[in-house]
């Protein structure tokens, strides 16, 4: 756009002061062939004050839909300052508490920093002293965000375009708690004071044939049951009701916060452990560390007569761990279920919960 050349790489600057060239860019020409542009029509768009160019997003190992779409920015010269919008694919805040206001695009404030220092590096290089208009979009946004929490998150229309740093850490795991953490933001940002904590499908569906509330207003923690509370703790909830199925919760019994599997077991152990607490005999608790599932272990309990106690022991080794990680400073609780045993355990509190946060949701 300043120059009337086409670069071979560009390379980008991100936040922690790194610069990088070996992320896989698309230049002019490339963006123009995929939208079905000449190279005349190119270079009638640089002498009309306006180029687009094109990235390919590169997820690393996040678990992330988005990994491998293109994302484009047009830009064009103004007068003065720098102006970041977003295209067709890029969607709009509808719902207070994210990065951006209700109305505007879906960029966060990082991406609209680098942005702007990209922008501000090439006007300097090139002696210009005017401004920018930055349009981003994605062609395919919009079908690619059904895919994704937007939706739920308020954000309409397309993808949402944010990060921290520019470069994608090789932790698979982090843009799942960042958007726990930005779910319960949004929560307490509509004024809630309980807050409900689901781990998957399995508790989805409980909750709609079983709770006497709605889903909307629940927040997916998935195996990050720790991750979730502490959040909880920094945005001031009073009130956290956690619900999931007996395989995953049973771990509360040993105050284990991460529930998946490649960060820790104890599943069969937490069980022995109740079970001798309910005084179970030795020849039964032996076959438990066999069972490869924690409905497995409760049959044999049952048939000898020791799940119920069991369970009781259960729910209050659970409660234990979960007031010791609050420190006693919020109202929290459980309530595990198995479909195929019929049974619900429940911590002191949870009933108490279930009404509040009935109340409060049902309004």
């Amino acid at each position: 756009l300043l120059t009337s050349h086409f670069p071979v790489i560009i390379g980008i600057t991100e936040i922690k002061s790194e610069r990088m060239d070996s992320m896989e860019y698309i230049t002019s020409l490339q963006a123009a062939d995929k939208w079905n542009l000449s190279k005349r029509q190119v270079n009638a768009l640089c002498k009309s004050r306006q180029i687009y160019g094109a990235v390919k997003k590169d997820s690393g190992d996040d678990p992330d839909i988005t990994n491998g779409i293109l994302i484009y920015a047009k830009v064009s010269k103004i007068p003065n300052g720098i102006e970041i919008t977003g295209g067709k694919g890029i969607g709009k805040v509808t719902k207070a508490g994210l990065d951006q206001p209700i109305g505007e695009a879906a960029i966060n404030s990082v991406p609209r920093k680098m942005i702007a220092a990209a922008v501000n590096e090439a006007a300097e290089k090139h002696d210009y002293h005017g401004g920018f208009h930055i349009e981003i979009s994605v062609p395919n946004g919009e079908e690619t965000a059904l895919k994704t929490y937007n939706p739920r998150m308020g954000i309409e229309g397309g993808i949402s375009i944010i990060g921290t740093s520019g470069i994608v850490e090789p932790m698979s795991n982090s843009a799942l708690i960042d958007t726990i953490r930005l779910e319960e933001k949004m929560r307490s940002t509509e004024g809630h004071k309980s807050l409900l904590l689901t781990l998957g499908n399995y508790s989805e569906n409980f909750i709609q044939k079983s709770m006497p509330f709605a889903l909307e207003k629940s927040v997916k923690c998935s195996n990050f049951i720790g991750d979730a509370i502490d959040a909880a703790l920094e945005y001031g909830f009073e009130n956290v009701l956690i619900i999931g199925h007996i395989g995953k919760l049973v771990k509360l019994g040993a105050g284990i916060m991460n529930t998946h599997s490649a960060q820790a077991d104890g599943r069969m152990d937490v069980l022995v452990t109740c079970g001798v607490l309910a005084g179970a005999e030795n020849v039964v608790l032996k076959n438990i560390p066999e069972c490869a599932t924690v409905d497995a272990a409760l049959d044999i309990l049952k048939n000898h007569g020791y799940m119920e106690k069991t369970l009781h022991i259960l729910a209050d080794r659970a409660e234990y761990y979960l007031n010791a990680k609050v420190k006693n400073a919020v109202n929290i609780g459980t309530v595990m279920f198995s479909d195929k045993h019929g049974i619900t355990v429940r911590t002191s509190r949870a009933d108490e919960l279930i009404g509040i946060i009935s109340e409060e949701y049902n309004g």
